[in-house]
């Protein structure tokens, strides 16, 4: 399997061919704004979502998914419950799930729910530059889930947070930035129309789920589900003439996307 960033326009094609060809399922516990939305781009991926986020039915189903998607952004009382029992169980399975921290440092139930997460070892956590630097422990977050800080100035406490949770580490931005402890990359793709759609953000979350549920190399899987969800929305832009077309076109550019499309030197390390 490639390790480095220079492998990207041979592993990245490769890598969205198997999420298709696996069909990965993959749990999500996502916040109400986006569940349709995050369920249908896993579908136009080619993999299978399962909205499981209820105590005593999350944990068992964390054991037989392919991956699990952890995101703070409406963590109601019950649905607190059901992420932590998820990813116990997702660590105890060795199941790859990926931790969303919506919102972190600027509130304080999901701060402390992000933190306490944080020691069942997420394989990869994803989020804006506020979000990572709140994160890490260097910050206090940014405007809820607007992020205050560009992506630069969070390379470093991602690099901080990969090294003590012994995980690949996302943000998420114009130019999208992933460390683990010894790897970086920056991918230079996206629109800005994907900001202005919800759960433009918390979906790419759960496309890293499916990645990471079919590939070991969790840094290199990540790479290519941000290339692959960026590179879908370029293509998407093209055919939108707003945020409505937009999201619907970007349903169908992920599902339709080629080897082709995905050949560009899109990473840069």
């Amino acid at each position: 399997m490639p390790s480095t960033p220079a492998d990207h326009t041979i592993f990245i094609p490769q890598a969205l061919a198997r999420v298709r060809a696996d069909s990965p399922l993959v749990q999500c516990l996502t916040n109400s704004v986006v569940t349709g939305f995050t369920a249908n781009v896993l579908l136009a991926l080619g993999a299978s979502p399962a909205m499981v986020d209820i105590p005593e039915e999350a944990g068992p189903f964390a054991r037989i998914a392919s991956g699990v998607l952890v995101n703070l952004g409406t963590p109601h009382a019950e649905q607190r419950s059901a992420v932590v029992e998820a990813a116990r169980a997702a660590a105890s399975a060795g199941t790859p799930w990926v931790l969303d921290p919506v919102a972190v440092g600027a509130l304080p139930v999901r701060t402390a729910l992000a933190r306490e997460l944080l020691e069942l070892r997420p394989a990869v956590i994803r989020g804006n530059a506020s979000e990572i630097i709140a994160l890490a422990g260097a910050g206090a977050g940014g405007r809820g889930v607007d992020s205050s800080h560009g992506v630069e100035a969070a390379e470093e406490s991602a690099r901080a947070l990969a090294r003590t949770t012994d995980c690949v580490v996302a943000v998420s931005g114009p130019v999208d930035f992933v460390t683990d402890k010894v790897r970086c990359a920056r991918i230079a793709h996206g629109d800005v129309l994907l900001t202005r759609v919800t759960g433009g953000g918390c979906a790419l979350g759960a496309v890293m789920a499916a990645f990471a549920a079919v590939h070991e190399d969790r840094f290199a899987a990540t790479v290519a589900a941000v290339a692959v969800y960026t590179v879908a929305a370029e293509l998407a832009a093209k055919e939108a003439s707003g945020p409505g077309s937009f999201a619907v076109s970007f349903l169908d550019a992920l599902a339709a996307l080629e080897e082709s499309d995905l050949a560009e030197p899109t990473v840069l390390s």
